[in-house]
């Protein structure tokens, strides 16, 4: 089988359930920044230490549920997997369990404590962009509310991650100092 198919030379591409839209559809761009988002996660989770492998690899899997679900059109005939409460509550145990042992946030922060934990904060960033993407969808069209809410809190596990990175490697996070 080849991996192209020319179908998308006209700068339209196919959404499940066949509808075809141009690649900067806002369906398209949901579901493209979704994928960028994973791929980052993949690249952190490729240097990350062995005990954030497991919820990483969840939360791959679980864009790419997210992602099929934005690529499906409302009348797409085919099963999609879905995210569910309990996906949303497992990142705020994660959340929970860092902030056990993190120092309480006094400052604004910003990224580059190490090349971990600035890599989860741009993975933080690339998410909010969908989020804000997938709201601008849910707009125009009804979605399910709580994919919206997943990346919502996906975001704020990102920052968590970026900070527990940087405390268990022993680095010291970066104030924010702003001009007085």
């Amino acid at each position: 089988m080849k991996l192209y198919t020319r179908k998308g030379d006209s700068g339209k591409t196919s959404l499940i359930g066949g509808e075809r839209v141009p690649k900067n559809h806002i369906r398209v761009e949901c579901y493209g920044t979704v994928d960028e988002l994973n791929s980052h996660l993949g690249l952190l989770r490729s240097q990350i230490s062995e005990k954030h492998l497991p919820i990483l690899a969840q939360i791959q899997n679980r864009l790419f549920t997210l992602g099929s679900y934005l690529a499906a059109t409302p009348e797409s005939k085919m099963i999609i997997p879905e995210i569910h409460l309990a996906d949303i509550e497992l990142l705020e145990k994660e959340m929970d369990r860092h902030t056990e042992v993190l120092p309480e946030l006094k400052n604004f922060i910003l990224a580059g404590g190490s090349i971990l934990s600035a890599q989860a904060h741009v993975a933080r960033c690339v998410c909010r962009r969908a989020e804000r993407l997938v709201v601008h969808l849910s707009q125009i069209q009804e979605l399910e509310e709580l994919v919206i809410t997943y990346l919502n809190r996906l975001s704020d596990y990102l920052f968590s991650l970026a900070r527990i990175i940087d405390f268990e490697q022993g680095n010291t996070e970066i104030i924010w100092n702003p001009r007085t």
